[in-house]
């Protein structure tokens, strides 16, 4: 576990499970978490992480990053089993769920707030507790069930309005939501902002009663793992810079298009692509 910098001030906060990938033969670090905060970091931000997992996991991929961890025996553990049917999930431990509590209090001031629950860890309630920053939400941990099994299923989101009503912004996936488009035009009616991404399709922003689709460029997909969560970083952090939602969806639709093409956790974009992007959307 690295130091807490309680002392560090930030600009970017994540609250939510840094997560185990079991993949054929091995495993990796994954979770929303983990693929934003590397993200907002190359973006030269600030970024401070609460969490819970695993004391025996290594953060060292974290570097530069404060990790506050939550002292757990547990690691939030999902394995993806491609199927004739499509994708299974199966989650095979959870660590304990996050609160206000383990929050530093000079990190409340963040001018950045990501709520990203992978596995109903983050409290709803803590979307109250942030009056001055942008709230940015990516709910799919709140869109998912598990049976004694482990088996994930899709589930009830009963907390949706209220949530989405005190965010700032929001991203979703399709598959988030099973491509219920009467449940994204009901979630879009909650939220000031919300991003719903289509994989190799695009992003389509909803904004003031206004919905515009957005096409990433043209790449050769190697592993789209992350982009979703890399996605919602650089919409976040741009949203706060230009407080233009059509202008951050442009920008992250293109961060995200990049990402894909590389495996892993080396998906996080170069600094020349960032730079080839803003320069692309100005």
């Amino acid at each position: 576990m690295q130091p807490l910098f309680s002392n560090q001030t930030i600009d970017y906060l994540l609250v939510g499970h840094i997560t185990k990938d079991v993949l054929p033969g091995s495993s990796s670090l994954g979770g929303t978490v983990t693929y934003s905060s590397l993200m907002a970091r190359a973006l030269g931000l600030r970024v401070g992480i609460v969490t819970a997992i695993g004391e025996e996991v290594s953060l060292t991929l974290f570097s530069g990053i404060p990790v506050i961890n939550y002292p757990t025996n547990l690691t939030t553990t999902f394995e993806n089993i491609q199927t004739s049917t499509g994708r299974r999930q199966v989650i095979h431990e959870v660590a304990p769920k996050i609160t206000f509590n383990q929050i530093p209090e000079n990190w409340l001031s963040a001018s950045i707030v990501h709520l990203a629950p992978v596995a109903q860890e983050v409290e709803p309630a803590l979307v109250r507790n942030f009056p001055t920053a942008l709230i940015g939400v990516t709910p799919q941990g709140w869109l998912r069930s598990w049976n004694s099994s482990g088996e994930v299923s899709h589930t009830e989101w009963p907390e949706a309005s209220f949530v989405l009503s005190q965010s700032g912004a929001a991203v979703i996936s399709v598959d988030d939501i099973h491509a219920d488009e009467e449940r994204i035009e009901e979630l879009a009616t909650y939220c000031p902002v919300l991003a719903v991404t289509e994989g190799n399709i695009g992003t389509r922003l909803y904004w003031n009663g206004d919905v515009r689709r957005f096409r990433p460029p043209d790449v050769d997909e190697v592993d789209s793992t992350g982009a979703g969560d890399i996605f919602a970083a650089a919409f976040f952090i741009r949203l706060l810079t230009t407080r233009d939602p059509w202008e951050a969806a442009r920008f992250a639709t293109m961060i995200a298009a990049h990402s894909v093409s590389r495996n892993g956790l080396g998906a996080i974009p170069t600094a020349d692509e960032i730079d080839q992007c803003l320069v692309e959307v100005l």
